[in-house]
């Protein structure tokens, strides 16, 4: 089983942001974003999540979100995908960034949830 992280955002620069920032600590850490609406503006896109969701190549997937709505639409593709998709109410820069870290050093899904505990926000 491999791990990989989503990033859900209602601004596709957020979501590049974030990868590329995770890039530099977790090269090997599969990790695909879903930003904006299908097009091209502020908000989320169902579609775009499953394509993120698909094109992950980890078996099980850490997803992180900025808002409310792409909660929503992060659990309408939960249903969706054959994937599981583990969504977690903290810091998305922080978060995401602290579970991929995590994950390229090895650590466990359940040891990764109790280090993000403290970023709870949502």
């Amino acid at each position: 089983m491999s791990l990989g992280i989503l990033i859900v955002s209602h601004v596709a620069d957020i979501t590049v942001g974030v990868q590329k920032l995770i890039s530099q600590t977790a090269a090997q850490v599969p990790v695909t974003v879903a930003g904006g609406t299908d097009d091209g503006g502020v908000g989320t896109s169902v579609d775009k999540i499953q394509q993120a969701v698909a094109a992950n190549k980890a078996d099980e997937l850490l997803a992180f979100y900025d808002l409310g709505s792409a909660k929503m639409n992060l659990e309408m593709a939960q249903e969706f995908s054959n994937k599981p998709i583990y969504l977690y109410d903290v810091a998305l820069i922080e978060g995401a960034y602290t579970a991929a870290a995590l994950l390229q050093a090895g650590v466990e899904r359940s040891e990764i949830e109790k280090q993000l505990r403290p970023l709870k926000i949502k």
